[in-house]
């Protein structure tokens, strides 16, 4: 890696492209935070650091979800990006450009790595057998399969990886597979499928772990799944799939994770564009910026094994480094939502100041794969302790002294303090460059200690007011050196503080400035957090089965009428319906009510419609909603309106 104090070096990062399919939650925040941290350091060092990242948004839960919904697939990504960027807006995540995989730079770059790759005879052709779920006419993808590990016996694991042992592996492989979707047992079925041979990359592969900028732990795993029988990569997968199409293939789109790292280019190539800076010269075999992606753990296959062999095989650059960290715990558990620890990002903002986050996640965050908690009690104390009761209460005390003295500065200061205060300015920075960001924090706040310390020591208030505004002033030209150390990690709270002093946004190079003749009045910056209460999510009793009004409302009841009835070949309990639901049309329904019913008695009968439920493909047709019904030990029942009611009529 280049010096810690070498400047003007060239350099892009990106973080880990968040799912469309959800709002993000507080792990989302904890990678973004630690990306714009780093990238604030490196511009406030002189250097030029360019941040970039988009939406994750191709493949079947996209596409699922957006069914769920009744709306499009891009018409759902359109609404998630739009809250996913006003989210990291809340907690101030400085990106050069935030972008969408659903884009035409990436469908451009998608089929120009995969034509390089296979113009390089990296990509073959197999006829395999996949899991197919009969019920929905779909093949599954892997992350719509759960069953029992191959590798260690754990039950409900998905399709292609372990929780529990961290193994991955084809879908194939995994035992007792159950279809996520439908939760039947899926059947197997062939179908040709691309694939990018990565043992021909294992070299180039060898030779990225040998000398790239990995943690120890990650490279070490990196060779183990290297070592470990590496297999060629399915990277096509079969309609209906929300994607984009292959050139040449019937029927067949890219893989989401073939797609979705390729999207950091594609958001590169969208800013450079716009700014008319030429692409090859941020992203090519001969550029000369430093690229680094900030990931979590659970995609450090992807990202360290079939990133960098795709790349090198499409002759393009691979990065110089990847930068792992762990998961996000809640109170020492795992993010869920079942548990009330599954905490929604925008949500959270409405509780605390973003910025406090940030601080408590630099305090905790190093260069290390280590599980980040949040916990609440202890982030309320080192909130309180450090930003409230050290760094911001320099501030407020000295502003008082200056004051009386017209928010004149002394023209002197204590030097010896605050050559104490910037003699750290190195290891600092070096922290920092390591992205061992609780150790900068630490020293930080021993700083602050030091300079409360001097205020105590000097006792400004027993002073006459030349005294005191000279006291006062060297506290707050060392606060001045904290505020500038501060900046990456609180960079709303810096910028405030830096209007308080009649100051401009400063860099590391500006720790020996000195502060101008006079200071503005101090605003109280933040505010002392009292105890974090999230409300938990309590689960539906017999005794607590409610619902709001809002709720109800958003079910869609009809009346229709029964105009056709039928039994449905191959089916122990389904009858089809041919409902009139009158300005509505005609609805087919498939109704689990043989047992009841003759479909002779059943025309003319009017029925309750659940109408706006999502449809359903089922193997025997498409069923477009739901009749009600009642049962007990002794039949089922079909709800009917009183006489009078008309197909179409709403239920309210």
């Amino acid at each position: 890696m280049s010096s810690t104090t070498a400047k003007s070096r060239k350099i892009i990062i990106t973080q880990a492209l968040p799912y469309a399919n959800a709002s993000l939650h507080l792990g989302h925040i904890l990678e973004a935070v630690q990306s714009d941290i780093w990238s604030r350091f490196q511009n406030n060092s002189g250097n030029e650091c360019l941040f970039f990242c988009a939406d994750d948004t191709h493949g079947t839960p996209v596409m699922l979800k957006a069914k769920e919904m009744g709306i499009s697939p891009e018409k759902l990504i359109e609404d998630i990006q739009k809250d996913h960027e006003e989210t990291y807006k809340l907690y101030n995540i400085n990106f050069t450009n935030y972008h969408s995989t659903h884009s035409k730079e990436n469908k451009k770059y998608s089929e120009l790595i995969y034509t390089k790759a296979k113009d390089n005879g990296f990509i073959t052709r197999n006829t395999i057998n996949q899991l197919f779920d009969e019920s929905e006419s779909m093949f599954l993808s892997d992350r719509f399969v759960k069953g029992t590990c191959p590798k260690c016996g754990a039950e409900d694991q998905y399709g292609d990886n372990c929780s529990v042992c961290g193994a991955t592996y084809d879908v194939s492989e995994i035992k007792d597979p159950v279809s996520v979707i439908s939760n039947t047992k899926p059947i197997n079925k062939e179908s040709e499928h691309l694939f990018f041979d990565l043992p021909k990359k294992i070299e180039a592969l060898k030779e990225f772990l040998a000398n790239g900028d990995l943690q120890k732990p990650i490279t070490n795993k990196l060779n183990e799944w290297l070592n470990d029988d590496l297999q060629q990569w399915d990277i096509s997968r079969d309609a209906p799939y929300f994607g984009f199409e292959i050139p040449g293939e019937d029927n067949k789109y890219f893989y989401v994770w073939l797609d979705a790292p390729i999207g950091y280019i594609a958001s590169i190539d969208n800013w450079a564009a716009k700014n008319k800076i030429d692409m090859s010269a941020l992203w090519s075999e001969n550029s000369d910026y430093e690229i680094y992606h900030f990931i979590g753990k659970d995609i450090a296959y992807f990202h360290g094994l079939f990133w960098p062999a795709l790349l090198s095989a499409a002759n393009f650059k691979i990065p110089n480094g990847i930068y792992v960290h762990g998961f996000l715990t809640i109170n020492g558990e795992k993010m869920s939502k079942s548990k009330g620890t599954g905490i929604i990002a925008k949500e959270f903002a409405e509780i605390c100041d973003p910025e406090t986050l940030r601080y408590y996640f630099a305090a905790k965050l190093n260069d290390k794969v280590e599980d980040i908690d949040l916990n609440f009690d202890d982030y309320v104390q080192r909130i309180n302790s450090d930003l409230v009761g050290k760094y911001l209460n320099i501030a407020s005390r000295c502003s008082s002294f200056i004051a009386k003295n017209n928010n004149k500065l002394s023209e002197t200061y204590d030097l010896d303090l605050i050559q104490e205060i910037s003699s750290q300015h190195e290891s600092i920075i070096e922290h920092f460059e390591r992205r061992n960001f609780s150790k900068a924090v630490r020293l930080i706040m021993d700083l602050a200690d030091i300079t409360n310390k001097y205020i105590n020591d000097n006792t400004p208030w027993k002073k006459d007011k030349d005294e005191a505004a000279y006291i006062a002033t060297t506290a707050l030209n060392a606060f001045n050196i904290l505020t500038i150390y501060l900046s990456p990690i609180i960079p709303k709270i810096t910028q405030e503080a830096f209007k308080f002093l009649n100051q401009t946004n400063q860099s590391f190079d500006d720790v020996e400035k000195k502060l101008e003749k006079e200071i503005n009045k101090y605003k109280p910056l933040l505010k002392r957090l009292d105890p974090i209460i999230i409300p938990e999510e309590k689960e539906m009793t017999e005794e607590n089965n409610y619902i709001n009004i809002d709720q109800f409302t958003e079910i869609d009841l009809r009346v229709a009428k029964i105009v056709d009835a039928s039994l449905v070949e191959g089916a122990d309990k389904l009858l089809q319906l041919k409902l009139d639901v009158g300005e509505l049309g005609e609805r087919n329904v498939f109704a689990g009510i043989k047992a009841a019913y003759n479909p002779d008695e059943l025309i003319n009968k009017m029925v309750v419609l659940v109408s706006n439920l999502v449809p359903r493909q089922m193997k025997f047709g498409l069923s477009e909603g739901m009749v009600l019904a009642s049962s007990d030990d002794k039949g089922i029942y079909l709800i009917s309106p009183d006489s009078g009611a008309v197909p179409g009529l709403r239920v309210k």
